[in-house]
């Protein structure tokens, strides 16, 4: 006997109705995971329907003794299919959200056996088939979890069980006001500061004179600010992300005040690697990545447009001013000898590809520059595409990969753009690029064993 559920649940995820209305409410909640798991959540059921259309659903036996004959064919169950699927979807990126819809999905399935459409047959071999379609799209695009890099070497710091020590510096325009008032609530002792994007970096040289932990609220740009004066504070960094990219904060693990907060509590933290570049007597670090060639003239070219239409407009507009523009393509000496380059990347850490997501650090002290190089010649464009396909490919007619602790770049054509971190500067003659193992200090939460 299946529990009594009442036929317009069932009724109400006709076409995927339900689901699609589960999805913008976790989507609503403008947290990373929910969005993700809303996002994996639809591909998994896409992918469930596809399936179910593909393996042929037939029409049910007349010796099946159901309670009205359905008007379509049914098995599997397309219905339990889509249920499952969404609800692992969900479940496999978010576990918490997963409480909350896979009940739910539950009852959808089993309402298909009760109001008559289905027998206990056609909604197991739905569910299995909407399962099996979530943890396929898992194999394609990783969760989070799955590639997380190791907590390690761990750092030994103060616990601040109500924030007591920690100044944190917030970008407001990074649009972190809500993170901020959510910091407030979970340590209240915690000195906040909020201020304009130009006032950061004078407000972190403040903050540093006076605090037991440095931290700061912002895009990947406003963290590498605060790991420049952290560095020469020689003080630990808490890290809650805030603009619109956040790689690194998310390769620490960090993607809202409860994560900071947890590992603020407990003391848990970790020594990272830092990169940097030097030109002559111009210096910087870099957390994430490091590049000249075509990139850092896509962001330039971003940054001129972002103001006037948005930020991912920007983007694909200077993409397509920057690749078909009639340039040579940069010149550079590498280990002795010269080099036509489109682009060369230096990532602090080796990046890794899983699946078809974008390639994702395993280990951010691993004293490797992760260096990428797409050779010059005509269509950049095509090359660029190749070398991204390549992946973990380390040669190809268009690309090469090559991990070092240090590399030098000589007779660099002045002007030439270097960008680090999404930032962007100018460099000339030598370009030098290196490791500082272990440099900095984060807060970051460490899973039990």
């Amino acid at each position: 006997m299946t529990p009594a559920v009442p036929p317009r649940l069932s009724r109400s995820a006709n076409h995927g109705t339900l689901w699609l209305a589960a999805a913008a409410a976790l989507a609503a909640t403008r947290t990373p995971r929910a969005r993700r798991a809303a996002t994996r959540g639809l591909a998994s059921l896409g992918l469930a329907s596809l399936t179910v259309g593909a393996l042929g659903k037939r029409t049910v036996p007349t010796v099946r003794q159901l309670k009205r004959r359905p008007a379509a064919a049914a098995f599997p169950s397309g219905h339990a299919a889509s249920a499952a699927a969404f609800a692992t979807g969900v479940a496999l990126e978010s576990p918490a959200w997963g409480t909350v819809v896979v009940p739910v999905a539950a009852c959808v399935a089993l309402a298909r056996a009760d109001s008559g459409p289905h027998v206990p047959g056609d909604v197991a071999a739905g569910a299995a088939v909407g399962v099996g379609a979530a943890f396929a799209v898992r194999a394609l695009v990783p969760t989070r979890g799955q590639v997380a890099p190791p907590a390690r070497p761990r750092a030994e710091v103060p616990a601040l069980p109500d924030g007591e020590g920690l100044v944190l510096v917030a970008n407001t325009g990074a649009g972190s006001a809500e993170r901020v008032r959510a910091l407030r609530d979970a340590l209240p002792r915690a000195e906040v500061v909020e201020c304009e994007p130009a006032d950061v970096p004078a407000e972190l040289e403040k903050a540093a004179t006076h605090a037991r932990v440095l931290g700061v609220c912002g895009g990947d740009g406003t963290v590498n600010a605060a790991a420049r004066v952290a560095l020469r504070a020689r003080l630990p960094l808490a890290v809650l992300p805030g603009g619109t990219l956040n790689h690194f904060a998310y390769d620490l693990g960090i993607e809202d005040v409860r994560d900071l907060a947890r590992a603020l509590r407990a003391g848990d933290a970790a020594r990272v690697d830092v990169g940097r570049y030097s030109c002559g007597g111009k210096h910087g670090v870099f957390l994430n990545t490091c590049s000249v060639g075509v990139y850092p003239e896509l962001v330039r070219e971003r940054e001129r447009w972002s103001h006037r239409i948005g930020g991912w407009p920007a983007g694909v507009v200077a993409a397509l001013r920057v690749l078909r523009a009639d340039r040579h393509p940069l010149e550079a000496e590498v280990r002795g000898r010269t080099h036509p380059l489109w682009l060369l990347f230096a990532g602090n850490g080796t990046y890794h590809r899983m699946g078809l997501a974008p390639g994702r650090r395993r280990d951010l002290a691993d004293g490797q520059l992760d260096v990428r190089v797409v050779h010059g010649g005509r269509r950049p464009a095509i090359r660029l595409l190749a070398a991204a396909l390549a992946g973990p490919l380390t040669r190809s007619p268009a690309h090469a990969a090559v991990q070092v602790g240090r590399l030098q770049l000589d007779h660099v054509a002045p002007g030439t753009l270097l960008a680090y971190d999404g930032e962007v500067t100018e460099v000339e003659g030598r370009v030098t690029l290196e490791k500082l193992p272990e440099a900095l200090t984060v807060y970051r939460p460490i899973p039990s064993d």
